[in-house]
């Protein structure tokens, strides 16, 4: 069986192997550190510090195994490289509510590991993203949703 791959944009693909790179050279060697020290401070059995640390070893580790599973199987969503006309991943969409003519909103969309809903990201298996992708300016598409269906225009695509 295939695995799907992992949609990220350049930006976030950027991101995670940032962060990555960070949890190996920074984090990781602090942690050593931090385990050391605390070992140092004799018996382990009541040492608050060295259980802290060893939770936070595991912490960066599981992250770090996370973040690498992601990234071997990752496909990058070049916008620069999609036909601007048409609602791709990686595009930011301007739409405005049918219901509401003067409610506008702009969302990005990106792939599900990048989606952040407080950032205006928003993933490409959202209800109001499967409407948009593949659609161009001017479009009115239904978006069905779990607090029903509504209307919404695409007034710009970036």
């Amino acid at each position: 069986m295939e695995k799907s791959k992992t949609l990220l944009t350049v930006q976030g693909h950027k991101e995670l192997q940032d962060e990555l790179d960070y949890l190996i050279n920074v984090r990781r060697p602090d942690n050593i550190k931090a385990i050391k020290d605390a070992r140092s401070l004799g018996d382990l059995s009541e040492n608050a510090d060295y259980d802290a640390a060893r939770n936070e070893q595991a912490e960066i580790e599981g992250r770090i195994k996370q973040l690498e599973k992601l990234l071997e199987n990752v496909e990058i969503i070049d916008s620069l490289k999609q036909d601007k006309g048409i609602v791709n991943i990686g595009n930011t969409v301007s739409i405005k509510y049918m219901d509401d003519p003067t409610d506008e909103e702009e969302y990005q969309i990106v792939g599900s590991q990048e989606a952040d809903p407080f950032a205006f990201k928003i993933s490409n298996e959202s209800p109001i993203a499967k409407a948009l992708l593949n659609r161009k300016v001017g479009d009115v598409v239904s978006v069905d949703s779990p607090n029903g269906v509504y209307q919404i225009e695409i007034t710009a695509i970036k």
